[in-house]
């Protein structure tokens, strides 16, 4: 069987664990007047409040709601020790995301009674561990199930649905419950009299992949409760990215570009530490009105210099009209290679990636290697590329070192 592990409102839930003021009231976790939630507590939900909303329709439904910032940092901690809790029960546990989890429960009756009292003890260990945090729990043959079931009881509940149940289960299940079925699939297949698994299970594999291309076989086999995926204990990076929300919609291409430079940073950054190189840049638009638009171009090789991702999401952002103001822009670089293996002294560049010009290359990674190395001893604001600074902020920045008697180049890394 698998086990899947999944945090209640997991951000707003330790909002109101670290500051006792806010139990029992509706949290809301996100941007404060711009942005979107990214979670909020169950007493927010009550006024049709959800994730990913836009936060002045979240504050229009519930205008009583206590909207705090993430602390990304805090949560990412809770997620180590929930991570750590459940691998005392296996060695075979696959973390989804920050906050959920699925566990092989495999033999593990053996060793920790029946199925129930072993759901039962992994909530509490994630309890103990967490300081009393909640999660609710999901058990079935296959991963989606298990997912499915985690839902069903929360908060802090547990359904548990057995082989020889399956069947019955689906029959009755609306199509829009199985993950990866969005609105737009569930009008589909409402368009063909479908609104229950039972429904769509009259359908032939054939039709379903004539229909839906691939998805319709994958779907086809969830309809059936099947699943081939299994736990995978590491799972490989599949895309890096950075995107924000500006405080104000804004035309302004070269402040978008200080934004891009921004986020080649971060991901060069990221990229360089993992040991990866992506062949895919990704640009990412989203304009006043909420809709969004993307724009990538795939090399021949793949890169990870903060100035060539940086070039390339240039090159998209010009390419690309701006019919109205721009709320948010991201960067991101997907498409990896095979980790580069990290047998080098920190500040030592590797080889040039080919197709690119070598002397440009060379360039660009000796200067990461060296802005690397410097944030890893001091911090990761302790040296900034001169780029990132609004003329005025250069022309402040410039005027503080003639009062000290320095010179600022302006050039390159400040």
């Amino acid at each position: 069987m698998i086990i899947h592990i999944d945090m209640d409102a997991f951000f707003a839930s330790v909002e109101q664990m670290d500051d006792p003021s806010l139990r029992g009231k509706p949290v809301i976790v996100g941007g404060e007047q711009r942005g979107v939630v990214s979670t909020c507590s169950y007493e927010a939900r009550v006024f049709g409040v959800h994730s990913a909303m836009p936060m002045a329709t979240a504050r229009r439904l519930c205008p009583q709601a206590i909207v705090v910032r993430g602390r990304y940092a805090r949560y990412s901690e809770l997620s180590r020790a929930i991570m750590a809790a459940l691998g005392e029960f296996s060695p075979l546990v696959e973390q989804a995301s920050v906050d959920e989890a699925y566990v092989d429960g495999t033999g593990l009756e053996r060793l920790f009674g029946s199925l129930e009292e072993l759901v039962m003890r992994m909530k509490e260990r994630v309890r103990e561990a967490t300081g009393g945090l909640t999660c609710s729990a999901g058990a079935a043959p296959v991963k989606f199930l298990a997912k499915i079931c985690s839902d069903i009881n929360k908060p802090d509940g547990m359904f548990i649905l057995r082989q020889e149940e399956v069947d019955d289960f689906l029959d009755t299940l609306p199509v829009g419950k199985i993950p990866g079925v969005g609105k737009r699939m569930v009008q589909s297949l409402q368009g063909l009299g479908v609104r229950t698994v039972g429904q769509l299970r009259r359908y032939s594999q054939d039709f379903m992949v004539r229909k839906y291309g691939k998805w319709g076989g994958v779907l086809y086999e969830r309809v059936h409760g099947r699943d081939p995926r299994g736990i995978e204990t590491e799972r490989a990076a599949k895309s890096e990215s950075a995107e924000c929300t500006f405080n104000e919609d804004t035309r302004d291409r070269q402040f978008l570009q200080r934004m891009l430079l921004a986020h080649a940073e971060r991901v060069g950054a990221s990229l360089r530490r993992h040991g990866y190189r992506g062949r895919t840049v990704t640009l990412k638009v989203k304009y006043t009105d909420f809709s969004q638009i993307t724009r990538s171009r795939t090399l021949p090789e793949g890169i990870n210099a903060t100035e060539t991702i940086f070039d390339v999401g240039c090159d998209l952002l010009r390419e690309l009209p701006l019919p109205q103001p721009v709320r948010l822009i991201g960067l991101g670089v997907s498409g990896f290679d095979a980790p580069v293996p990290q047998l080098l002294l920190p500040g030592a560049v590797k080889p040039v990636t080919q197709g690119l010009d070598p002397q440009v290359e060379a360039r660009r990674q000796k200067l990461d290697a060296a802005l690397d190395d410097l944030r890893s001893r001091f911090g990761n604001k302790a040296v900034q590329r001169g780029r990132l600074f609004t003329p005025a902020e250069k022309k402040s920045a410039a005027s503080a070192s003639d009062d000290d008697g320095t010179e600022n180049s302006g050039d390159g890394a400040e």
